[in-house]
């Protein structure tokens, strides 16, 4: 008895629930959580999870957060934006002036992001309209910025104390929220050192005092961005435009102003994130202070697979490493060692699950160097932990990289279709 294969049909993928994804999210980052819980029982290093680290890494994930925000809004509609950098540098310098000028943050806030506007449009001009590369447009902006900014300071703070051609005099910051009673009702128990429930207890006292005011905006902006750029038509002409102009153009949807569009307002969520740093962070402007945050913003996007909740952790992962080097130098760090060896070690099983040998040996190898290390010295060097969230967003991006997929037309020069 013969059968008959048709070779010709595709096998149709077995469908996911609905919510799948948002599970998958959940999990991980509750995986998270307990395996940081469990590293503060073993290690001893209570930082790794107390209120303080929580309301740093928050204080160091923001500005990335938002310039990984503007990079995504950018991208999704197909263009680079290199420039993000300059883009806070922007919202840094007239965010601080304004905000000093008129002594209310919130003007300053309005100005910083209006200032990051301004980058965008620069940005939008050259590479929708004269079509220049995108990489070199964002280079020009990161280095127009530098420069203008430093002549600005010069013109206005030459005869104003305590201000120069590299920083502004001191701003008013925002106002912080704290949730009446909760943080004293939850110190003991966050002060009791149970497993998970002081962990638990120390994240919401974390969260839940001494928040900005524009600390709570940015966490805001990243699902009202998922459900502007996901759930709205706005939104999915949006990103056609990014994936393919050509078929969007076909359907009727105006290419070049939803690019420009994107491009700005990824411009003023920049210069959001440089407000942030000038009034919150420091409560004055400095020259040099955004500190390559726009890059790493960049970077967080990537982590994330160009989606709001992926580059929240992104951000969120790069700012707690630099909380942790911050507060517990070396020590903390040193504690990440055995964590991050076991991960490896897990990586390794499931490669050899999925029958790819090689990347399973490497992985394993690398998880035994990292348990030798953590066995054999109580901390890291200095230097080795003050870079530590760069390493970490590289060897986080290096093991994501085999699923990430960026929008399809990115990057790429377009011109309207002549009838």
């Amino acid at each position: 008895m013969s059968q008959e294969l048709n070779v010709m049909e595709p096998v149709a993928k077995p469908s996911r629930p609905k919510g799948w994804a948002r599970w998958r999210v959940l999990t991980l980052l509750m995986a998270v959580f307990v395996s940081l819980a469990g590293l503060r029982v073993i290690t001893g290093q209570d930082m790794l999870t107390d209120a303080g680290t929580v309301r740093t890494t928050l204080t160091f994930a923001v500005p990335i957060g938002l310039a990984a925000l503007g990079g995504l809004w950018a991208e999704r509609a197909g263009i680079i934006n290199i420039g993000l950098e300059g883009m806070m540098i922007f919202g840094t310098w007239f965010g601080a002036y304004f905000a000093w000028s008129f002594d209310n943050p919130w003007i300053g806030l309005l100005a910083g992001t209006m200032g990051g506007m301004l980058g965008g449009l620069i940005h939008a001009v050259a590479t929708v309209t004269f079509a220049v590369d995108h990489i070199v447009s964002g280079v020009a902006i990161n280095i127009l910025a530098l420069g203008a900014m430093r002549y600005l300071s010069i013109l206005v703070y030459a005869d104003i104390p305590g201000a120069g051609a590299a920083q502004s005099p001191s701003a008013p910051s925002f106002p912080t929220l704290t949730v009446p009673w909760l943080p004293e009702a939850l110190a003991p128990v966050a002060q009791s050192g149970i497993f998970l429930i002081s962990d638990f207890a120390a994240l919401v006292i974390g969260l839940t005092t001494r928040m900005s005011a524009l600390t709570l905006i940015a966490i805001l902006l990243v699902p009202i961005s998922y459900l502007v750029l996901w759930k709205t038509t706005f939104g999915l002409r949006l990103r056609s435009v990014g994936e393919n102009p050509d078929a969007a153009e076909s359907l009727g949807v105006p290419v070049y102003t939803l690019k420009y569009i994107a491009v700005v307002i990824s411009g003023g969520l920049a210069g959001m994130g440089g407000v942030f740093l000038a009034i919150v962070a420091s409560q004055i402007y400095q020259e040099g202070q955004t500190g390559g945050r726009g890059y790493i913003g960049l970077a967080a996007m990537i982590f994330g697979n160009w989606r709001p909740g992926g580059l929240a952790m992104g951000a969120t992962l790069f700012g707690y490493t630099d909380a942790l080097q911050l507060r517990g130098g070396g020590a903390a760090i040193h504690a990440l060692l055995l964590l991050l060896a076991v991960v490896l070690l897990v990586v390794a099983v499931w490669q050899v699950r999925k029958d790819r040998k090689g990347i399973a040996v490497a992985g394993f190898l690398a998880a035994i160097v990292l348990l030798f290390w953590y066995f054999s010295t109580d901390s890291l060097p200095r230097e080795l932990a003050t870079y530590s969230p760069h390493i970490a967003t590289l060897l986080v991006l290096s093991l994501a990289s085999q699923k990430l997929r960026a929008p399809a037309g990115i990057g790429k020069q377009w011109r309207a279709s002549r009838s």
